[in-house]
């Protein structure tokens, strides 16, 4: 008998471990859920939820074919050893099939196993081109997106995209059976308002190439529109493969590869930054530990005010799309992508909180939360990370807002109690609140910008030894 071990790869389509084991014999499925270690790793009640579902959807998919589903509970990953040893005793299974996962407690892990003598082999089921081949010349990690996105396109016109078979093409003969119901024992928050994938494949993403995806370079920064795909949180428990999205997106736009400044290449462009950062921790596992990808950054001195950081978490900096963006974040578990900047941006270099505070933040509200994006899209604000924004380049938070929020939709959506402001103040109401006798609404902008922004500026030169030279400074 095989065992499919599965772990952040909800889904079967596309599952390589999945058909492998398919191929090889009799299979039954696994899932190990680590509520202790979860917590370690500051998994957001939301996701844990959100995987629940899932898991009870694809023991329903993977039961049609005869597979039945068990779930077993341990503290950790320390735990798992012997758990799955027992288990391969009891259910007489002679190899384990499973995805590998690029984060190093999930690698010890796995080392852990095959030391234990369990027959384990890994497959690779998270990036688009396989970690690890995508080189500079001398044969390094690329430091910086563009030349990656470069290479990495050059791989996709070389070698096209092989996504794995389905069960039904490998099954020729299987009785179903009944799924048993699965509850995951550790704390929860709804997901309800997320469908589950089988309906993201059969409408959303469908109706996303159709109509949306030639348009979503220009509507994908405005948070009060849905110009975007909202696929993050399928691809971060893997319940959707980011190699079948980009195989999608080549049948739709075949002719997609030849120029990637073109406007329709940009969501393409996002599933390589995704691929980016997953190759970036392959080649630097050690940036799970908290440290700088620029080594530079690795001493900063930050203020860490407490105050400050309540009040970002807490959506009471009055900065109004600041707080909109946080409020969204805790009453729904996503933020949109371009707000994901604004605030941290705001949070490093404006309050001068060290990036690891907001990163644990997020990973602990986040629905789509995912270490490598996560530590990447952070390190990239603070300008610690590997292709960073440069130290000197802080975003304005009002003239982010009027640009992407001019009319205040979003901001309006969850600060109703600006509802009644005018456009013209909704982007930092204080005076018209003031003139109107309506202080008491709203909180009192927790810094000034332009003075934050000289403040962080000299912060940063002074730990960094820096040139004076900011010309190429933006707002």
């Amino acid at each position: 008998m095989n065992l499919m071990w599965l772990r952040r790869d909800l889904r079967i389509d596309d599952n390589p471990a999945l058909i492998a084991a398919l191929q090889s014999g009799p299979t039954q499925a696994l899932f190990i859920a680590t509520p202790e270690q979860w917590q370690q790793h500051d998994m957001a009640p939301i996701q844990v939820d959100f995987i629940e579902r899932h898991l009870n959807l694809l023991a329903e998919q993977l039961a049609k074919y005869g597979i039945p589903l068990t779930v077993l509970t341990v503290p950790n990953y320390a735990s798992c050893t012997i758990a799955l040893k027992e288990f391969c005793h009891t259910q007489q299974i002679s190899q384990i099939f499973a995805n590998q996962e690029v984060e190093l407690n999930e690698c010890i892990r796995d080392r852990q196993i095959l030391a234990a003598g369990l027959n384990l082999t890994l497959y690779e089921a998270d990036v688009i081109v396989p970690k690890g081949t995508v080189k500079t010349g001398k044969g390094d990690m690329f430091h910086v997106f563009t030349p990656f996105r470069n290479a990495w396109v050059k791989q996709l016109q070389q070698h096209s995209i092989k996504t794995s078979s389905h069960p039904s093409e490998v099954l020729t003969h299987y009785q179903s059976i009944r799924a048993e119901k699965i509850v995951l024992e550790a704390t929860k928050k709804s997901s309800e308002k997320w469908p589950l994938v089988s309906d993201i494949k059969k409408h959303v993403m469908p109706e996303f190439l159709q109509t949306k995806h030639a348009d979503y370079k220009q509507y994908r920064d405005f948070p009060a529109l849905k110009g975007t795909s909202g696929v993050s949180p399928y691809l971060a428990i893997g319940a959707l493969s980011s190699k079948m999205l980009a195989s999608q997106v080549l049948q739709h736009v075949p002719f997609i590869l030849d120029n990637a400044k073109a406007d329709i290449f940009c969501w393409l462009n996002e599933l390589a930054w995704r691929d980016f950062y997953k190759h970036l921790l392959f080649a630097y596992p050690n940036l799970i530990k908290g440290i700088t990808f620029s080594e530079k950054y690795s001493n900063l001195n930050w203020p860490n005010s407490n105050e400050y950081f309540i009040a970002w978490c807490e959506g009471r900096t009055g900065y109004p799309l600041v707080d909109a963006a946080m409020r969204q974040l805790r009453q729904t578990g996503w933020m949109h992508n371009r707000l994901r900047m604004v605030v941290a941006s705001f949070l490093t270099k404006h309050l001068l909180v060290d990036w690891r505070l907001g990163e644990q933040f997020f990973m602990q509200h986040l629905i789509d939360g995912d270490f490598s994006a996560n530590n990447g899209g952070w390190q990239w604000a603070a300008g610690t990370g590997c292709d960073a924004q440069p130290y000197f380049r802080i975003f304005n938070p009002i003239t982010q807002s009027e640009k992407f929020d001019p009319d205040g939709s979003f901001i309006r959506k969850y600060l109703p109690e600006l509802s009644n402001v005018p456009v013209k103040y909704i982007h930092l109401p204080h005076s018209y609140l003031a003139a109107t006798g309506q202080s008491e609404c709203y909180w009192p902008a927790i810094v000034e910008h332009s003075q934050a922004r000289q403040i962080a500026l000299a912060f940063y030169k002074q730990q960094l030894g820096a040139p004076e030279n900011d010309s190429n400074a933006r707002n």
